[in-house]
């Protein structure tokens, strides 16, 4: 089917490029039968044609055909993927905040939490969603529960650490120049756990965009949609849409997380202000 296609769509533009011809319009150097020219379906003609003359892989030509058919449909289902994962982690960054605050502040609270927290990791995603579906319906709330739950070891574990790497004598000089306890929470504890809660919250990221793919099977939508319709379809051009879709998503979300982390490194913060300090002074390296 897709090779018939492709014959149809290079002859369509080769009867273009005739016709170019005949009025006197040059053609492509590259392919002589295709036009040189600045209109969007001739480009995408000549994208199309170069791409199918590169690989003879019928994989990959119906790939790129359900990409060029169907992209408002992937365009949806991956902002409903990215919904979801935001969701998720806005609920366990709720969750998992207090929770650090209460292991920090009661030190006998770390094995029973961090423990039951380790226990509920070890469950396998798919049955824990299961376990949650007589509750919570065959919905996307099923999914976002477990996205939830999933990671909250990792964000409480970062931010115990955090909080708990603080020295005591930062906390006494801040109190001692008179800041309150919100004061206190706000400019000397966040900008220190920052990076270390960014850590764990890419890591959260990325098991929440994994966890939502399989919540595609209980009715939650995004992509993972793609890839079990492909799979009950036997189409290999859904499979790879929705595979290439949900690692793009990763990729993309877990770079901006690191940037964020980077940007926020105490070290890093302090080297911009020494920088700025010796730029005022005119003190060059």
């Amino acid at each position: 089917m897709s090779r018939s296609l492709s014959v149809v769509m290079v002859s369509t533009v080769q009867g273009v490029g005739r016709e170019r011809q005949g009025s006197g319009c040059q053609s492509s150097p590259i392919f002589p039968n295709i036009p040189n020219s600045n209109t969007p379906f001739s480009r995408c003609l000549l994208l199309y044609h170069r791409l199918v003359s590169l690989t003879p892989n019928s994989s990959f030509q119906l790939l790129m055909l359900y990409l060029l058919r169907n992209p408002s449909l992937i365009w949806s289902l991956t902002l409903e993927h990215l919904q979801m994962t935001l969701a998720a982690l806005a609920i366990a960054v709720l969750v998992a905040l207090p929770v650090a605050l209460l292991v920090t502040r009661y030190r006998w609270l770390s094995v029973p939490v961090l423990g039951g927290l380790g226990i509920l990791y070890t469950i396998p995603s798919l049955a824990l969603i299961i376990f949650l579906v007589p509750v919570f319906g065959l919905n996307a709330r099923s999914v976002i529960v477990a996205m939830v739950l999933y990671t909250q070891v990792i964000l409480v574990r970062n931010l115990v650490v955090g909080l708990e790497g603080i020295k005591p004598s930062v906390l006494e000089a801040a109190r001692g120049m008179g800041m309150s306890p919100w004061q206190r929470w706000w400019r000397v504890q966040v900008p220190l756990i920052l990076p270390i809660f960014l850590a764990g919250l890419r890591l959260s990221a990325i098991v929440a965009i994994a966890i939502a793919t399989i919540g595609a099977k209980f009715g939650a939508g995004g992509l993972g949609t793609l890839l079990f319709d492909g799979i009950a379809q036997s189409r290999y051009d859904k499979i790879w849409a929705g595979a290439i879709a949900v690692s793009l998503l990763a990729f993309a979300i877990n770079a901006l997380l690191l940037s964020l982390e980077w940007a926020t490194s105490p070290t890093r913060r302090l080297q911009r202000r020494i920088g700025r300090l010796k730029a005022g002074f005119g003190v060059r390296n």
